[in-house]
């Protein structure tokens, strides 16, 4: 059975007739059915590949080197590689057009990704791919397909930084408590009682119980940037007294680990890995930007928490 990939959202269905792997990547020969909308429709150019298109049924408009080509039933079309062109409906109706892209390239990789994305939801409704999926598309695979204008270096250049403002903030502290991992694993399971040890960083936490897999709690909590935070964080782990994790989301969304490792003298090494995103809209517009002044702010956060966790755990044992 062919392999095929369904796009909706562009108006299309492919259905590979001849893969690179069947002719070593000499073509690709792919049957396009529907009706193409969205950025399907923009003039756009393949990099290094002759694209041709033979009209099976209904009607083609191909717009290339400045002129309008309308193709018909049995007529065909070839149109040299790197040329900006642009194929559109001729009529009403659903088209079928049989296209061949030689040498092979990446265009199979094209294709199914935006299968993919149809399926992920990843076009809007007016079929085009979301910032992040569209940046990501230009960044992956530009050269076997992207619009004419403005030039793909340029392309790449602002997908790139789109891209990079969407990279995670991760870090990973690890420090000594003079206390037993029981005590500290019972003080940072039950984030009430951040407020109480971890100032002036936690303002105010609510839960819904005691500590348990599944609970969840919210969180109120700042820096020293002028904003607060409003989250909130689901357990999905509990290991007493070695690990807790949990899944936050809100303000920030990513996930959360506390490590607790006893050492040979009664101590325990604490290590925190926090791995989140900005969602609040002002963090994630600044974020490439900001990226050095968030992560000094992480850094004066966990210095409260050192300061704090040891006091407090040893006042409870």
């Amino acid at each position: 059975m062919p392999k095929t990939f369904e796009a909706p959202e562009i108006g299309l269905r492919f259905e590979f007739e001849k893969t690179a792997e069947e002719t070593g990547g000499a073509y690709t020969q792919v049957l396009v059915t529907g009706r193409p909308r969205g950025f399907i429709r923009q003039m756009h150019v393949h990099v290094g590949q002759t694209e041709r298109h033979e009209v099976i049924e209904g009607s083609l408009v191909v717009r290339l080197h400045g002129e309008r080509h309308v193709l018909g039933p049995g007529d065909a079309i070839e149109i040299p590689p790197g040329t900006p062109h642009s194929q559109t409906p001729g009529g009403s109706g659903i088209g079928v057009v049989r296209v061949t892209f030689t040498p092979s390239g990446r265009i199979e990789e094209l294709l199914e990704r935006f299968g993919e994305l149809s399926k992920a939801k990843q076009f809007n409704r007016f079929g085009f791919p979301r910032p992040v999926a569209g940046a990501k598309l230009v960044s992956d695979l530009g050269e076997a397909g992207h619009a004419a204008r403005p030039s793909l270096r340029t392309q790449k250049k602002l997908a790139n930084a789109l891209l990079r403002s969407q990279r995670p903030y991760e870090f990973v502290d690890e420090w000594d408590v003079d206390a037993s991992p029981e005590t500290i694993f019972d003080v940072l399971s039950d984030a009430r009682t951040y407020p109480q040890w971890w100032r002036p960083v936690y303002v105010g936490v609510e839960a819904e119980g005691d500590p348990a897999v599944g609970n969840i709690t919210h969180q109120h909590f700042k820096g020293r940037l002028p904003y607060h935070l409003h989250t909130h964080t689901r357990t999905v782990r509990l290991e007493r007294p070695h690990v807790i994790e949990g899944e936050t989301g809100g303000d920030l969304r990513g996930r959360g680990i506390w490590t607790l490792e006893p050492l040979s003298n009664g101590a325990t090494r604490v290590r925190f890995d926090w791995r989140v995103h900005a969602d609040r809209k002002l963090l994630r517009a600044l974020t490439p930007i900001l990226r050095p002044a968030l992560r000094w702010n992480h850094n004066w956060a966990i210095a409260r928490a050192i300061e704090g966790l040891e006091p407090y755990a040893r006042s409870r044992t």
